[in-house]
């Protein structure tokens, strides 16, 4: 069965439908955690708050490890969102699934948005530029490219330049493959579960309960890992000077 989202043409343009929705679905789901979980915060913590200062800590801990410790007030917001968009993003395909049969094709209208290539790497992109821009804004245009592109030797500048390109693919790439084969399966135990009858249906609802499981583990895993990848990129804009 082949499997794809659904697309609408525009003009010369086409939208894919899905994925603009999942991506949506995911802000909508950051957002309302984030309100809810921040309402009447107290100095003491408790219930909801605790939870929310938990993943803070967990975020800010990441970036400490990884940067100054004096610029992580400076970008421990966008690591914080970071994490829970790509942890959302990559547990919402494991909650339903939603596909209407065509043929010999199957529609998706529900899918993890980090099981697509186009949003984990320009997730990665956007940290890149950003991290360009960081070093930027604290070096100045100037010192920053002689210290990122020039230094110790001109003739590295290629292979500096080079270097930013497989950090876009490679921190997209990793995302992607993990949550996209993960989902994969889960469609093939699926289709197990609905081959054979009551007999398939009672081998394949225990796995895919374990697999469920373990792609949540591996979500949150590489959530992580992103933001800790990052953090790194990050360290090496800022910690530029010599």
């Amino acid at each position: 069965m082949n499997e794809i989202s659904k697309i609408i043409t525009i003009g010369p343009l086409d939208f894919d439908v899905t994925l603009m929705a999942m991506t949506v679905l995911t802000c909508i789901i950051v957002f309302a955690f984030v309100y809810s979980f921040s309402r009447n915060l107290k100095l003491k913590p408790t219930g909801k708050q605790n939870v929310l200062e938990m993943v803070v800590d967990f975020v800010r801990k990441i970036l400490s490890d990884n940067i100054p410790s004096n610029e992580v007030n400076n970008h421990h917001l966008l690591a914080f969102t970071l994490f829970l968009f790509i942890l959302v993003s990559n547990i919402l395909g494991l909650v339903t699934k939603i596909e209407v049969h065509q043929g010999e094709q199957a529609i998706s209208y529900w899918k993890s948005p980090t099981a697509d290539p186009l949003v984990t790497l320009t997730l990665a992109a956007v940290v890149i530029l950003l991290t360009n821009y960081f070093g930027i804004k604290k070096f100045g245009m100037k010192k920053y490219f002689k210290n990122s592109y020039s230094e110790p030797a001109k003739f590295l500048m290629p292979i500096k330049l080079m270097e930013e390109l497989t950090n876009v693919l490679t921190l997209g790439l990793r995302l992607y493959g993990n949550i996209y084969a993960g989902e994969v399966l889960l469609t093939l135990i699926s289709s197990f579960a609905a081959s054979k009858g009551w007999i398939s249906f009672v081998f394949a609802v225990p796995l895919e309960m374990i697999w469920q499981g373990f792609s949540i583990f591996i979500g949150g895993i590489q959530a992580f890992i992103f933001v800790t990848l990052s953090s790194v990129y990050l360290s090496h804009k800022i910690e530029a000077e010599h």
